[in-house]
C-alpha cells in the first residue's frame, strides 16, 4: 500500500482484542514515515504483534500542545504521519482533535480510517434506541459533574458515557438521584476475555456492581427520558 506524502492518518487500534486490527490499518502503520502514539510502551505491544517497525513518538494529553506545531512542520516537509491512541479511535476521548484542527487550518490532508471504538458495540448491544443518541464521553471528576448530569435530564435520546472503575458506582448513584429511575446498560472489558454487559433498572445494576470487584474500562448507556 502507498501512503501519500504530507498526509495525516488517524488510525484506530483495538480496544482489547488484537485481532480487531484492520488490514488497511496495519498497512498504513507499516508505510508511514512516523507514528504518533499516546503511550509508546502500550502501542509497542500492538506494533510488535503486527511486525510494524515504523518509528514511534509519544503524543499524549500532556504534550500535545507542544507537539502539534512540530508535527505540522513535519507534514509540511512531506512526511506521512499516522496518529494512534492506546485503544480506539484518535480524537474520541483521546488526543487527536487539536492536531486535526491545525492540519486542516494548514491545508494538510487528513484521512481517518474506520475501526474500533468502545461506545458503538456497547450502544448497539444495550437494546436501547440507537437511531439517535448522544455521546457525552467522560464526566468531570468533580467541578461541573452534577451540572452535566442535570443537563441531560430532559434528553429523550439514548446517552452514552465512558467511566473508570473508580467512579462507576458514584456515577450510577448520581444518575439515580438526579434523573430518577431509568434503565441503564453497563459494559466492561469490551472485546476482551472477561467482557460483560449488565442491563436493567439503575437500582438493579447498582446492586450487581456493588457486590463485585470493579475492574476494567466501562461504557454506560443510559435510557433517554420518557
Amino acid at each position: 500500500m502507498t501512503v501519500e506524502p504530507g498526509k495525516l492518518y488517524l488510525v484506530p487500534t483495538p480496544i482489547g482484542n488484537l485481532a480487531d486490527m484492520t488490514y488497511r490499518a496495519v498497512e498504513v502503520l507499516k508505510n508511514v514515515d512516523l507514528i504518533l502514539a499516546e503511550d509508546t510502551r502500550t502501542s509497542g505491544v500492538l506494533l510488535k504483534h503486527y511486525d510494524i517497525g515504523t518509528p514511534a513518538q509519544s503524543f499524549h494529553a500532556h504534550n500535545e500542545h507542544k507537539k502539534v506545531e512540530e508535527t505540522i512542520l513535519k507534514l509540511k516537509e512531506g512526511r506521512s504521519i499516522a496518529q494512534i491512541s492506546d485503544a480506539g479511535t484518535p480524537g474520541i476521548s483521546d488526543p487527536g482533535f487539536l492536531l486535526v484542527r491545525e492540519a486542516l487550518a494548514n491545508e494538510i490532508p487528513v484521512d481517518s480510517l474506520p475501526g474500533a471504538t468502545a461506545f458503538i458495540p456497547a450502544l448497539v448491544k444495550s437494546g436501547f434506541p440507537c437511531d439517535r443518541f448522544v455521546f457525552e464521553g467522560f464526566l468531570p471528576h468533580k467541578k461541573g459533574r452534577q451540572t452535566r448530569i442535570e443537563s441531560i435530564k430532559e434528553e429523550t435520546r439514548t446517552v452514552v458515557y465512558y467511566e473508570s472503575p473508580h467512579r462507576l458506582l458514584k456515577t450510577l448513584q448520581q444518575f439515580k438521584e438526579i434523573l430518577g429511575e431509568r434503565n441503564v446498560s453497563v459494559s466492561r472489558e469490551l472485546t476482551k476475555k472477561f467482557e460483560e454487559t449488565v442491563t436493567g433498572p439503575i437500582d438493579d445494576v447498582l446492586t450487581y456492581f456493588s457486590t463485585k470487584s470493579i475492574k476494567g474500562e466501562f461504557v454506560i448507556v443510559l435510557e433517554g427520558a420518557k
